[in-house]
């Protein structure tokens, strides 16, 4: 069992470096997350120099053992990694975005999408729906990551970037289930306990736009409800995560990062890899940017596979997993997935398969 589809895992510098050659080579591997600025050095000396230098990263990536996506936050604003100063396309942050014409906004969509695909970028961990619901949180509302406190320009927004993610062929991910605009505490720094917060409506746009989107894949925070799960953030909790797959039965499900300071202060990454699996997540994703962790990758994939051999972890459960990866993986170079047609995915069967800088947010 290629157990290394479960994972996304990132890297410093401009070159694949030998731990991930190994690891793909050994275990497979899921995707690939790239970063501009360094947490680590704290300067943008990470993985994007350019638009030819970051194409060929792409295209090396990609050709990679189990050839691995390349996954990237380029959500706008303070949360992009591909920068104009570099030569990228401008992309506003989404409060900035959301006050554009309608044709100024499938202008900026285009071009940036369009550029996404062409360096090889497959996946784009956006758009964000959390409803700002709070304008102060510090994670959300305080840098415009919100498109609105209106939930419907949120979702028209939303519908937006979906329509020129498909004509480009860029899988998205919604962001961040259950909905984390309401909350008041920095999900980075610790976790968030948004018990208070979260409103049906809210929680309900996961499930009308996932399956709707082109890529269907939700990433799930760290964040508390207790009336699911007193004890455990939703990456961890059966029953959170039970109830998301009962809405969305074929959707991915992605681990915000594992190395965010409330998961670290509670478990550390190893074991909270392990408890998110076993939970029912479909991906971890391990920036390594938050923390250099690079070469304990191996050995938390080793854990995962021993985790199943020995029964401590659902072989079938994990199986499926793999196989939501294996298919967004056959989508073909023009973005159709195999023996389906665009509008269809709500009928298609999947199952046969240390220092925070806002600048560098991750999730």
């Amino acid at each position: 069992m290629t157990v290394g589809e479960l994972f996304i895992l990132g890297f410093h510098g401009k070159v694949i470096p030998p731990w991930l050659r190994e690891f793909a080579a050994q275990f497979g591997l899921g995707g690939v997350i790239l970063f501009d600025y360094s947490c680590q050095t704290r300067q943008y000396d990470n993985n994007i120099a350019s638009p030819a230098q970051l194409q060929s990263l792409c295209a090396e990536i990609a050709a990679l053992p189990s050839q691995p996506l390349v996954f990237i936050d380029q959500e706008g604003g303070l949360v992009r990694r591909l920068k104009e100063g570099l030569g990228f396309q401008p992309l506003p942050s989404a409060k900035d975005f959301n006050r554009l014409r309608h044709a100024e906004k499938q202008a900026i969509l285009a071009a940036s999408y369009g550029e996404l695909r062409r360096l090889g970028i497959r996946y784009n961990f956006a758009p964000v729906i959390d409803v700002d619901y709070n304008p102060d949180n510090p994670n959300i509302g305080r840098i415009k990551r919100s498109y609105s406190s209106d939930i419907g320009e949120v979702e028209a927004n939303a519908r937006l970037v979906d329509a020129a993610a498909r004509q480009a062929g860029v899988g998205l991910c919604l962001k961040h289930y259950p909905g984390i605009g309401g909350a008041h505490v920095d999900s980075h720094l610790e976790f968030m306990d948004i018990s208070d917060a979260l409103r049906p409506e809210q929680e309900e746009l996961f499930y009308t736009l996932a399956p709707q989107i082109f890529g269907d894949a939700v990433l799930v925070s760290h964040a508390i409800v207790r009336q699911w799960d007193a004890q455990h953030p939703m990456t961890l909790s059966s029953a959170g995560i039970a109830r998301l797959r009962h809405r969305l039965p074929e959707t991915l499900l992605i681990t915000d990062d594992m190395q965010m300071q409330g998961l670290q202060k509670a478990l550390g990454t190893s074991a909270a890899s392990l408890q998110a699996i076993a939970a029912g997540m479909d991906m971890i994703c391990i920036g390594n940017n938050l923390l250099d962790q690079e070469q304990a990758m191996a050995g938390i994939a080793t854990a995962v596979a021993g985790a199943v051999q020995d029964g401590s972890l659902d072989q079938a459960a994990v199986q499926r997993s793999i196989g939501r990866m294996q298919q967004r993986k056959a989508r073909s170079p023009d973005g159709i997935e195999p023996n389906f047609a665009p509008g269809d995915h709500k009928e298609r069967n999947q199952t046969s398969l240390p220092r925070f800088n806002k600048d560098a947010h991750r999730g």
